[in-house]
């Protein structure tokens, strides 16, 4: 779908430009069944073999690493498998606070390679049946966290994000205008309003008011930067808007499709994306919600339809990474050899902490080890050791992220 509309403006640039890495985490609710989707071995696939529901992904098992032994220390939620995913934050642990996150690293590396692009990154949810509450998600709006532990809006619709990348003609720059201007103007009676009671409020209300205030000054460069990009025409669209109520199974392609696109005319290089979990299930024909799903030991009938579960996760996984392998970058390179994917859950099989499942693929990380199961030889090794090593191969120049003791020096060569 989106090689032809690519390969007509990219290749202007492929004789002067060298090909942005970028980075995408994707992220499910509850984790996958042990028996048959997890490995029992360390090695190269290609000799352990691929499990049950790794099996969709026979045909890029030289391009995909799992790593084994990673457990987000900062996790206490059995039922929150995305809240603190890409923070390692124990969002209940803060003492005073009631919940309290930290910046996720997705938006590390936005503040690293997000800068020059349209969008620092693009942050991806999905709106479920039942509002999420079953999904294994746990509260937020997404992977994403700022850098005051505020949960980042995901949009949830094809239909938005569609409108998001490409030209919308029912916008005008009058109208553009108009909506900026209205945003500062409310912004500004916020700030007037907010430092007025500044001066009354007791030390504990002050740190939350300056937290608040934190949060009002990542909406002004939200908004300083879609000013800065208002002259800048957006692409047209080499598609038909989708339709409005798009859910599960076709929503996660389209999602996967579009983020291709975004990727290819660089209107951003960090993703995340939150998956739906209930919807998938009732487009596969079940009835369970997948926290009911999760809870599979006691049932012959729900151990088989996890297990299906998980080969439709694999199969959409697989799918997403055919289209990274066939959509070229700017210099005709395929835009797998510069993007670095990782795709996991905070949960490992129903309600478990420990040892999540933790899947790398992409060729911009250089030194990865690709095509095989690595064991750690620590259980628990700290998943933001994960994170940090990834970001490394990212080119971000941090020593440390979260609760992270160092990179992964088994994952890299």
């Amino acid at each position: 779908m989106a090689i032809p509309f690519l390969e007509s403006f990219a290749s202007a640039q492929a004789a002067r430009m060298t090909p942005p890495k970028r980075v995408v985490f994707l992220g499910g609710g509850f984790g996958f069944t042990k028996d048959t989707f997890y490995p029992n071995k360390a090695g190269r696939f290609s000799e352990i073999g691929m499990t049950e529901g790794l099996t969709p992904m026979d045909r890029h098992q030289e391009d995909i690493t799992m790593v084994s032994n990673l457990t987000n220390l900062g996790a206490t939620d059995p039922h929150g498998g995305s809240v603190s995913y890409l923070t390692g934050a124990n969002v209940a642990g803060t003492p005073g606070k009631r919940f309290h996150n930290s910046i996720s690293c997705d938006q590390v590396v936005a503040q690293h390679i997000g800068q020059e692009t349209r969008y620092s990154s693009l942050t991806l949810s999905a709106k479920e049946t039942d509002g999420g509450s079953n999904s294994g998600h746990g509260p937020g709006l997404s992977l994403s966290w700022d850098e005051s532990g505020n949960p980042i809006p995901g949009i949830t619709k094809p239909l938005d994000l569609f409108y998001k990348l490409f030209a919308n003609p029912n916008d005008s720059r009058a109208e553009l205008d108009s909506r900026l201007k209205k945003k500062q103007s409310i912004l500004d009676l916020v700030r007037i309003s907010g430092s007025g009671m500044k001066r009354t409020l007791s030390k504990r209300d002050q740190e939350k008011l300056n937290e608040y205030f934190t949060g009002i000054r990542q909406v002004e460069k939200g908004l300083e930067r879609q000013a800065k990009w208002a002259d800048i025409p957006k692409q047209q669209a080499p598609f038909e808007a989708p339709n409005e109520g798009l859910t599960g199974e076709e929503a996660i392609k389209l999602m996967y499709d579009m983020i291709i696109i975004a990727l290819q005319t660089d209107a951003t290089r960090v993703v995340s994306y939150r998956q739906p979990v209930c919807s998938l299930l009732a487009g596969m024909g079940m009835t369970l919600k997948a926290h009911s799903l999760s809870h599979y030991g006691f049932s012959q009938p729900r151990i088989i339809a996890s297990r299906e579960r998980d080969k439709k996760c694999s199969m959409l996984f697989a799918h997403f990474l055919d289209r990274l392998k066939e959509a070229k970058d700017i210099d005709g390179s395929r835009l797998f050899d510069n993007c670095i994917v990782s795709y996991g859950t905070n949960l490992r099989s129903g309600h478990e902490l420990k040892n999540v499942p933790t899947i790398v693929s992409g060729g911009a990380a250089k030194n990865i080890k690709h095509g095989q199961h690595i064991i750690l030889p620590k259980e628990n090794t700290p998943l933001a050791n994960y994170w940090l090593t990834l970001m490394r191969q990212a080119d971000v120049p941090i020593e440390t992220f979260s609760h992270s003791t160092g990179i992964i020096p088994e994952l890299v060569s």
